[in-house]
């Protein structure tokens, strides 16, 4: 019984809030911005992929087409410059969007500097409350209820100069 109230005691000294990393985000423009800026450069380095492929593509169809009037020493040729173009593709996908690639690195650079000023935030504001704990209700961590009285996003915002 006595472990029991020690518990009960200490969970409620405790304090928690929670915040919405997906409301928070959305409402800071350089975010959007910054997304928007990404979808563009995907885009851009999806369709260079896409066109190294259509060559490797049109390269295979033009043999298929003509392998029968071809020599070995042609087809060894054109088989040599289908496969090199397809490698070509390849390490450009791997270029641009491989787990260490160019749009891994530019969402870095354009992400981080938003996500630490987020950050420090939320840590300001739970210092100033004296939060031990704070929770984003966007993820996936399980929370099946938050009381909005708990939730510090608004303040968040508030406190990063984006009023609502």
């Amino acid at each position: 019984m006595i472990v029991m109230a020690a518990l009960a005691v200490t969970m409620q000294a405790q304090k928690f809030a929670l915040v919405d990393m997906e409301y928070i985000l959305k409402n800071i423009p350089a975010y959007e911005r910054a997304n928007e800026q990404l979808n563009q450069v995907s885009k851009k380095w999806q369709a260079e992929v896409e066109a190294v492929q259509i060559e490797a593509q049109t390269l295979y169809k033009n043999y298929q087409n003509e392998v029968v009037f071809l020599s070995q020493e042609q087809k060894k040729t054109r088989q040599d410059a289908i496969v090199k173009k397809e490698q070509e593709a390849a390490e450009l996908k791997k270029k641009y969007f491989g787990p260490q690639g160019e749009l891994f690195k530019k969402r870095t650079a354009l992400m981080t500097p938003i996500q630490e000023e987020v950050y420090t935030a939320v840590r300001d504001i739970a210092d100033l409350r004296g939060y031990q704990l704070v929770l984003d209700r966007a993820s996936d961590t399980g929370i099946i209820f938050g009381s909005p009285k708990v939730d510090i996003s608004n303040e968040v915002l508030s406190k990063l100069g984006y009023a609502n």
